[in-house]
């Protein structure tokens, strides 16, 4: 289990994270959602370890984030991380020489079903064929957690059907997944939880068919309720 336990994180006076507590279990696909500046990025970089927290503790299996739990969590930044010298086959070799948990053949097999070569570089991909290479070399390691930061970004809506198919196909059903995105409408059928957060902080968290009926509308008009609405539908305190 992954667990974030009164987790703060301040950047030049703002809190990012706000006494954050929540957990996310093995077995289970939760979409974070919530505007910019909500704290999705924050606290996905926290669980990579690619950052500390002000305050409060993270853990991983009892263990805190670290150097054995990097082995075990996988994470997509929005970042652009490879270099333009590279290949796509270079991209593989950098990712077989640090995570022993990488799968070349599942790599092989999620950029045939992607339309990429080994032989195209880096630097000539389009925006959406950089995010899909991104997905694809983070949908192959084997990791118990893997987390994607707006995984539909950049792509279009043929392109996000076949990034929904690749995660659909290549998810362990122990494994935890954590996807944040703006496009909630396209992940609403293969999530089964949800965590919502504004101005840091959790605001509403648990199972997306209970918070379904709880409301009485789906997750995606309860998301525009809250954010577009001029009058916020009333939350219950965090869970």
């Amino acid at each position: 289990m992954l667990r974030f336990e009164h987790v703060t994180k301040v950047y030049g006076g703002q809190k990012a994270l706000d006494d954050v507590t929540v957990s996310f279990q093995p077995g289970h696909v939760y979409a974070m959602v919530g505007p910019n500046g909500s704290g999705k990025s924050t606290l996905m970089k926290a669980a990579a370890g690619l950052l500390q927290p002000t305050s409060g503790n993270i853990t991983y299996s009892n263990l805190p984030i670290g150097v054995e739990t990097k082995k075990r969590i996988a994470y997509m930044s929005t970042e652009p991380f490879y270099y333009d010298y590279m290949k796509i086959r270079d991209v593989e070799g950098f990712y077989q020489d640090f995570f022993a948990d990488f799968d070349k053949d599942l790599f092989a097999g999620l950029l045939g079903f992607m339309q990429l070569t080994p032989e195209l570089k880096v630097k000539s991909l389009s925006s959406g064929m950089a995010a899909k290479l991104k997905i694809a070399a983070t949908l192959s390691r084997h990791a118990e957690v893997c987390m994607l930061d707006e995984p539909l970004n950049g792509i279009d809506l043929v392109g996000r059907d076949q990034i929904i198919q690749s995660i659909l196909r290549s998810i362990h059903p122990e494994a935890t997944i954590l996807i944040s995105s703006h496009l909630f409408d396209e992940l609403e059928p293969i999530v089964d939880h949800i965590v919502m957060m504004e101005n840091g902080r959790v605001i509403l968290q648990g199972e997306l068919e209970e918070i379904r009926k709880q409301y009485g509308m789906s997750i995606s008009d309860l998301y525009r309720s809250r954010f577009a609405a001029s009058q916020p539908y009333p939350y219950p305190p965090q869970m």
